[in-house]
């Protein structure tokens, strides 16, 4: 594989989604290679890329043996395309359509401007779907406002899944460090990179709802974040290894 983009998508049972992710992303014509990491989905998700693997050139898929969750996921393939020295740039991204791969060439293009590019939901001219109730709403813009509250990050949208990085972002992560999952683990990638003091932007998206199947956000995930959060920042006040 000669191509210098690496797109990485989690999945657990998302049979319904894939193949038309797949197909669209093909469809932008850029350089680039997908990477799907499946945590051994109970519906075939697997078995339905390795299918598809068999005709496409630029697929690939990590089989898990089990469901450990997004940040997991993320750091196995992370280790993997830092391995590939032809990937200059990796983007991750969710498998349901709530991001949209046609924003994907928009996020290549900024980041040959910055190390990391974030598809945001809550800079000028992002916005999420209609169809998102009060309650979804306000754990999405509240976790935010913790987030930054206690991470001190000027980012708006700290809880992404829509981001581009260069490799020499990606690099300086200590994936051994790197323990959260969901929304914790989006927030502890950008706030152990904003540490690094590299550029970080966000461009406006649309946050779609899932287009297929259920949605994996759940209280744990949301509890997980609030009390990481605390730990992490105790750690770096104090020096805590």
């Amino acid at each position: 594989m000669d191509n210098n983009i690496a797109v990485i998508i989690p999945t657990y049972n998302e049979k319904d989604n894939i193949v038309r992710l797949i197909e669209e992303i093909n469809l932008l014509r850029l350089p680039v290679d997908i990477l799907v990491v499946d945590d051994n989905s109970p519906d075939g998700t697997g078995n339905v890329v390795e299918t598809i693997k068999k005709t496409k050139s630029n697929l690939d898929v990590i089989h898990r043996e089990k469901k450990e969750g997004l940040g997991p996921a993320y750091v196995e393939a992370f280790r993997y395309v830092l391995t590939r020295p032809e990937y200059k740039y990796i983007v991750q991204m969710d498998a349901d359509f709530s991001h949209n791969p046609k924003d994907i060439p928009r996020l290549f293009r900024m980041a040959r401007q910055y190390y990391v590019v974030v598809g945001s939901r809550y800079v000028k001219g992002g916005r999420v779907s209609d169809r998102w109730n009060a309650v979804r709403k306000f754990i999405s813009k509240g976790g935010n406002f913790y987030a930054r509250l206690i991470t001190g990050l000027k980012i708006s949208d700290c809880t992404a899944g829509f981001k581009c990085y260069r490799r020499e972002a990606l690099k300086l992560l200590d994936l051994n460090k790197i323990h959260l999952n969901g929304y914790g683990f989006q927030i502890q990638t950008i706030y152990e990179l904003n540490k690094k003091n590299i550029s970080i932007e966000e461009i406006p998206i649309f946050f779609d709802e899932r287009a297929k199947g259920a949605s994996k956000m759940n209280l744990h995930i949301v509890f997980e974040a609030f009390f990481s959060l605390i730990l992490l920042r105790l750690r770096d006040k104090f020096f805590i290894r």
